[in-house]
C-alpha cells in the first residue's frame, strides 16, 4: 500500500463540521508569498491559475464518470464558500462607523 493511502489529510475538522481548506492554504508556499505584502498581483494569480490547472489535468483523467461529477460539485461549492468566506472576512474587517466630516 502506498504512503497516499496509509495517510490521508483530513477535509474536515475533528468534529467534522468545519472544513480545513483555509487552513491548509495558508500553508501552500505560493498563496503565503502572494499574500504577504497584502495585495495579489497579476502574476501571482497566473501561478495559482497553473497550479490548479495542473492538478487538475493530472487528477481529472483518474476519475471515473460518477467520482468525476461530485468532485466537480465539490470543486463548485468549495469555491462559493472560499468567496463567501473572504468577502464575510472583509466586511467583518471593516469599520464599523461611518464617517461624518
Amino acid at each position: 500500500m502506498s504512503n497516499a493511502k496509509k495517510h490521508r489529510t483530513p477535509w474536515l475538522d475533528d468534529e467534522g463540521e468545519a472544513p480545513l481548506v483555509h487552513e491548509y492554504a495558508e500553508k501552500l508556499g505560493g498563496f503565503m508569498s502572494a499574500m504577504a505584502d497584502g495585495k495579489i498581483e497579476k502574476h501571482e494569480l497566473e501561478h495559482q491559475e497553473e497550479r490548479v490547472v495542473a492538478l487538475m489535468k493530472k487528477i481529472e483523467p483518474e476519475l471515473d464518470p460518477a467520482l468525476h461529477e461530485q468532485v466537480t460539485r465539490l470543486l463548485c461549492e468549495l469555491t462559493a464558500y472560499n468567496i463567501m468566506h473572504t468577502l464575510h472576512g472583509l466586511l467583518e474587517a471593516a469599520p464599523k462607523t461611518k464617517f461624518r466630516g
